[in-house]
């Protein structure tokens, strides 16, 4: 089944835009906005859709698929993965591990409690998981 996803980007944004591409389609798998088995626009109507090249999209869902959040048919384009089948749980572990150490280095150096940054880390992973 094709999908309609909600995808604004920033060009104003310092963040690239094929990962704000990736981001938001992470987003939507998350929160239940698109489901495994899905079909993501063609990238080409996508690029169309948010005024952008067509070879950035395509960026973004080679990502994606590299993550393993989408699986590329040629015939039926980027389709969203299982949750079996998404990014490996080691490798996707050691990665989340870096970005919160990151975080948290960030946050001591901005005088956030242990406490507000675990309370602001609940609330943000029950935002992402909200359906």
């Amino acid at each position: 089944m094709q999908t309609t996803m909600q995808i604004e980007i920033n060009t104003l944004d310092p963040v690239p835009i094929y990962e704000q591409v990736r981001n938001r389609v992470v987003l939507a798998i998350a929160s239940g906005q698109i489901l495994p088995g899905d079909k993501l626009p063609s990238a080409r109507k996508l690029a169309a859709d948010l005024g952008i090249n067509f070879h950035t999209v395509n960026k973004s869902y080679g990502v994606l698929e590299n993550e393993g959040y989408v699986i590329m048919d040629r015939r039926k384009g980027a389709v969203v993965a299982e949750k079996a089948e998404s990014v490996e749980a080691e490798a996707h572990k050691k990665s989340l591990k870096e970005k919160l150490y990151m975080a948290a280095a960030e946050s001591v150096c901005h005088n956030v409690s242990l406490e507000e940054f675990v309370s602001l880390c609940v609330a943000q992973y029950k935002k992402a998981a909200k359906k």
